[in-house]
């Protein structure tokens, strides 16, 4: 539901629309790189360069303090080592947990890495006795499609309001 009222300071953006999309069963995961904890300084950087690249809107200075964040490194074109892909989980409550922040860098994509880390850490979390829930929106067309093919179902779509500065 939009907010009832915004002051003059603020601006209400039109909705996007997400799908809930849950996982009930265990996935295959791909084999492939190790996948790490991303912890310190220098990696919670690389994530954060990472999701700027390709999540400008949704990705904060603190979120990595709301879960655990998870990501494959590998040799770029220029064989520097670089974060290729990550993921995080981080909201939950009621037997859910949230898979968040999966994104890989343009330069690795088509290589099943995402694939491999929504796998990995969905089966993780149902070993820990939740059940992962994930947030897509309908215009990730090719996102939506993986997760599907992968056996996430839509639970339900949830609007996002975005406020900003006016």
């Amino acid at each position: 539901m939009a907010p009832a009222a915004l002051s003059s300071r603020w601006r209400l953006d039109p909705p996007e629309l997400l799908a809930q999309m849950t996982c009930d069963a265990a996935l295959p995961v791909p084999d492939g790189p190790p996948i790490l904890p991303l912890q310190g300084a220098g990696q919670q950087a690389d994530a954060h360069g990472l999701t700027a690249l390709v999540y400008p809107h949704y990705f904060r200075a603190r979120t990595m303090a709301l879960g655990r964040y998870f990501g494959i490194y590998l040799p770029d074109a220029t064989g520097r080592t670089r974060l290729a892909a990550m993921i995080g989980e981080r909201l939950g409550g009621a037997g859910y947990r949230e898979q968040s922040a999966i994104c890989t860098h343009p330069e690795f994509t088509g290589l099943g890495l995402a694939r491999r880390l929504t796998a990995w850490l969905a089966n993780r979390l149902q070993d820990e006795g939740l059940q992962p829930l994930l947030h897509v929106s309908h215009g990730n067309l090719r996102a939506r499609a993986l997760y599907q093919g992968m056996g996430f179902r839509t639970r339900r779509d949830l609007p996002l309001w975005r406020i900003g500065r006016a």
